[in-house]
């Protein structure tokens, strides 16, 4: 078991965990107890495993966490904007180890699509928008290393809650907000942090043409002091390898990939194995042939989001030409372990809970107890009293639960067996096995070991590792787009994590259910319940 994932990175493409809210806030407060109620997590509920406490979970410290690793993103969506406050419960971010940690911001642009943050985005005056589009900048400013523009998703007009709460209802008006966007952080940017250029678009010739529109922002001929320093690829641009290679040839020929000054491309929300794969070879292809300081970097918050949705990584699959996944599973949750004091790796073997588990830094030693804390009779920290399956339901007086006819309510399953902290811990168990699982899908390839999605059927034993690099090595623009083009039967092959794939992207926009409610079957595809985690940060404010 690597403890050190920092290490073990070597050059391949960057995996950011998405860091939610929920789990840095244990980090937080705990290191700043209450004067009245003291430490946020009591003494007798950390595991005795966890060698320095809670500070065990933080993954950024490279001295007490039970792992280190190096890279996150932390988004402005659920931030405490407000630079001037204190703030406890973002002291992981804010109080990090710079010289040893790297942050990327996300601006908050899916919050503006979800119709979260309300305002007239076409209007530069709007006093909601700018008030969110100040707090975001001075944010990122004040504590990240690169950080993303606030760009307004171009699928924001076909989101109804979004389309009501923006005002905007097309593409062009998107763009419009997004411009706005940009040239409020060109003119009152500090240097701070480096921004990245982000790129939407639903299809082909919608990406092309926001990149026309966007590409002069990174231009240091036209903006020597203040242009964008790299690229975030958003909308189709994130899931489609035909795009992406198109785009990559378009900003080196247009002077917009160069060395020391856009020297980071980052694709949002993507979990697929086999792409962290294929995005390695991309930046390896591009540091050979175009900019050697090249770095990719791609993120999901799918550690956290299963853990909210009840789901522990058990295990990474890797077979030979085969589809490669994360195993994850339902994690044990039953009242009955509260008095267990075997192993959570020997509980859930024993007992047929999990087929295999590979145990992190977090997991090695833990109890499950430490997981499944509760008893049945115990009462949570809202009031709700522990219950069996089969058992009648009590209220928070110990009264039986009556239905509309006055008759006693019978549990359907036990009561839950978790503390706010249980999740916690899975969340840090997660975090090791994605990041691990990324590095050994690495490894795997770079040993031989190619996935079915990136053998190219049609092409004998040609692999995508080929392919990329015979794209940049090029001498021309124009050889190299008709190299994609050549290949474009075999990039079709390649989903993405979210998107459309085939002919329908080049001339017809994806349907935009395919972001929002058609999850896939496979691990790695599994589109989370966003709600759950919100309603564990929730719980957490009235702690």
């Amino acid at each position: 078991m690597n403890k050190d994932l920092t290490t073990a990175q070597n050059d391949y493409a960057h995996f950011l965990p998405a860091l939610s809210g929920f789990y840095a806030t244990y980090v937080g407060k705990q290191r700043h107890p209450d004067p009245v109620k003291g430490p946020y997590i009591e003494d007798a509920r950390i595991p005795s495993n966890f060698q320095n406490g809670v500070e065990s979970l933080n993954y950024l410290n490279k001295t007490e966490g039970a792992f280190q690793y190096k890279w996150t993103l932390y988004s402005a969506g659920h931030a405490d904007l407000d630079v001037n406050k204190f703030s406890p419960k973002e002291d992981m971010v804010r109080n990090r180890d710079r010289e040893n940690t790297w942050l990327l911001g996300d601006s908050g642009g899916f919050q503006i699509g979800k119709g979260v943050w309300e305002g007239d985005w076409k209007d530069p005056n709007c006093p909601k928008a700018q008030k969110k589009r100040d707090g975001v900048l001075r944010w990122m400013d004040a504590y990240m290393d690169y950080g993303m523009i606030l760009d307004i998703p171009a699928w924001v007009a076909r989101s109804p809650a979004g389309a009501k709460a923006t005002g905007i209802s097309t593409y062009d008006e998107a763009v419009k907000a997004t411009r706005i966007n940009n040239d409020y952080w060109m003119k009152h940017r500090t240097g701070a942090c480096k921004f990245l250029n982000v790129l939407q678009g639903e299809n082909h010739a919608d990406a092309d043409d926001w990149y026309e529109q966007m590409k002069d922002y990174c231009d240091p001929v036209k903006y020597p002091d203040n242009h964008f320093n790299g690229w975030s690829m958003g909308g189709q641009n994130m899931c489609d390898v035909e795009l992406l290679l198109k785009r990559i040839v378009t900003c080196h020929y247009d002077g917009l990939l160069q060395s020391g000054i856009h020297d980071v491309m980052h694709f949002l929300g993507t979990s697929k194995l086999e792409w962290a794969t294929l995005l390695t070879d991309v930046q390896r292809a591009v540091r050979k042939h175009y900019n050697p300081t090249f770095m990719v970097t791609f993120d999901c918050a799918s550690p956290f989001l299963a853990t909210a949705n009840g789901q522990i990584y058990t295990s990474v699959e890797t077979p030979v030409q085969g589809k490669w996944t994360y195993r994850m599973v339902p994690s044990v949750d039953e009242l009955k372990y509260a008095t267990d004091t075997r192993t959570f790796k020997d509980a859930t073997l024993q007992d047929g809970i999990f087929k295999t588990f590979e145990d992190s830094p977090l997991s090695d030693g833990l109890l499950v107890n430490d997981i499944c804390t509760y008893s049945v009779g115990d009462v949570n920290k809202i009031g709700t009293i522990k219950v069996l399956k089969g058992g009648v339901d009590l209220d928070k007086a110990g009264n039986p639960l009556l239905d509309a006819d006055g008759n006693t309510t019978v549990r359907g399953r036990d009561s839950t067996s978790w503390d706010s902290f249980s999740y916690a811990i899975q969340m840090g168990h997660n975090v090791w096995t994605h990041i691990n699982a990324v590095q050994e899908a690495n490894r795997q390839y770079d040993a031989g070991n190619n996935p079915k999605m990136l053998m190219g059927s049609k092409f004998q034993i040609q692999t995508i590792r080929d392919m990329i690099n015979e794209v940049f090595e090029q001498p021309t623009r124009e050889l190299s787009l008709a190299k994609i083009v050549e290949y474009r039967p075999f990039w079709m092959q390649v989903p993405g994590t979210r998107g459309a794939i085939g002919k329908k992207t080049i001339s017809a926009k994806p349907m935009f259910d395919k972001l929002f409610d058609q999850p896939e079957t496979e691990a790695d595809d599994i589109e989370f319940d966003e709600a759950k985690l919100e309603e564990l940060t929730d719980e957490q404010l009235h702690r």
